[in-house]
């Protein structure tokens, strides 16, 4: 992986923002409106935690150390794949089980958020604005 210079600031931000974005995606669509459920509906185990607290936010670091505004869409676009891809694994392992989410929902979530969201992010923490 090319090196980056992030600070441990934009880490440490970058990281929190993140996986709490993804802690409160999950209580809404998976706990509140039973979307998704992972593993065992029944219990809450290291799974859940990895699911939502690791992978996104790890995702969130490595694209920015790819990201630069000359390769925003190509990027943004390859890791939205990428997520998809992961997704798509998780359910067809067994693993995601979806009551009433739809695949296809998440593609252009995962645009929004690679494409858009992130890059503010981005800027914000760069303190850009």
């Amino acid at each position: 992986m090319p090196k980056r210079i992030m600070t441990w600031r934009e880490f440490y931000i970058t990281f929190g923002v993140v996986g709490y974005g993804a802690w409160i995606a999950d209580s809404i669509i998976g706990k509140m409106l039973d979307l998704v459920d992972y593993g065992n509906p029944s219990i809450t185990g290291i799974g859940e935690f990895l699911s939502y607290s690791l992978i996104p936010s790890s995702l969130a670091v490595i694209h920015f150390n790819y990201f630069h505004t000359t390769n925003r869409w190509i990027i943004g676009s390859l890791f939205a794949l990428f997520s998809t891809l992961i997704e798509w694994i998780l359910i067809q392992v067994g693993y995601e089980n979806l009551h009433g989410w739809g695949f296809w929902i998440s593609i252009p979530i995962y645009l929004i958020v690679f494409l858009f969201v992130l890059p503010i992010h981005y800027r914000f923490i760069q303190k850009r604005w």
